[in-house]
């Protein structure tokens, strides 16, 4: 999904006519406020992942078990 620049300055010009000139700097600051929390969320994720799957890496690997033959003369 591409926005152009009509359709930001569509979307720029409802919000201004929604909220008013007043409310638009609250808006952008809780805006903010909100991406940094959702970034910082998925790097806290993304590190915990990470760090498993070093765990799991330096974790040798089971012995093969040999196959066995169920089947009965």
């Amino acid at each position: 999904m591409n926005l152009g620049a009509p359709e930001v300055i569509i979307i720029l010009l409802a919000v201004l006519l929604i909220f008013g000139p007043k409310k638009l700097p609250e808006l952008g600051k809780s805006l903010g406020q909100g991406i940094r929390e959702f970034r910082k969320g998925t790097q806290g994720i993304r590190e915990e992942l990470e760090a498993s799957l070093k765990d799991e890496a330096k974790r040798p690997a089971p012995p093969a078990q040999a196959p066995t033959d169920s089947r009965t003369p």
